[in-house]
């Protein structure tokens, strides 16, 4: 299994992108959501990576982020979504929006994608229910591919919010928390001690 990438980019025509890893060209096909995130061609890019093995075929699909890759894992589980469908929903709308649509049973909303009927709609919002409480779980932790490079670099916020969600906060609370506190200048404990301290005093 091929799970990560990392290499430069020798081009990008949507779906399709190449990327260079030491001499090798990998073929990737990706959701416009990771394509809005690659550097320019001759860039080093990062890709999270999932390979579809078939009779005809291996398909090596990429993500810009940790998070994306687990939702296209959860979504071609459902009955009838392919890895073609999979990433057409992903390329119509955010990852957000799209567990927005099924936490609110917007049926209508779902069949507005590509490729997306009524009855695909359905089973969406049925199975796919639960998993995303899984997926919204681990979403804190992501960050996009094609800032690897500055994932580097501590960020007091980020690592803020991190931390937190290890505590038994969830991604979404443990975001709006570290975004009530005015952290400039401080470290990523100050922010945490100060989110909790106006958490506890609501």
């Amino acid at each position: 299994m091929i799970g990560r990438l990392r290499g430069t980019l020798l081009s990008k025509m949507p779906p399709f992108l190449l990327v260079d890893v030491q001499g090798v060209g990998y073929e990737v096909e990706a959701p416009m959501s990771t394509f809005y995130q690659l550097p320019a061609i001759e860039n080093e890019v990062v890709l999270h990576t999932h390979l579809i093995v078939r009779e005809d075929a291996q398909i090596l699909c990429g993500f810009a982020t940790e998070s994306e890759r687990r939702l296209f894992r959860s979504l071609i589980r459902v009955n009838g979504v392919g890895a073609k469908l999979a990433l057409a929903i992903l390329s119509g709308m955010s990852a957000d929006e799209f567990a927005r649509h099924v936490a609110e049973n917007d049926i209508a909303g779902l069949t507005r994608l590509p490729g997306v009927g009524k009855k695909t709609a359905e089973r969406l919002v049925i199975e796919m229910r639960d998993r995303l409480e899984d997926w919204q779980s681990g979403e804190a932790a992501s960050l996009p591919a094609a800032a690897a490079s500055a994932a580097s670099q501590p960020d007091p916020g980020r690592e803020a919010v991190t931390a937190l969600v290890a505590l038994g906060y969830r991604p979404q609370e443990a975001s709006r928390m570290v975004q009530k506190v005015d952290s400039e200048g401080l470290a990523s404990e100050d922010i945490i001690r100060e989110a909790l301290r106006a958490s506890i005093s609501k």
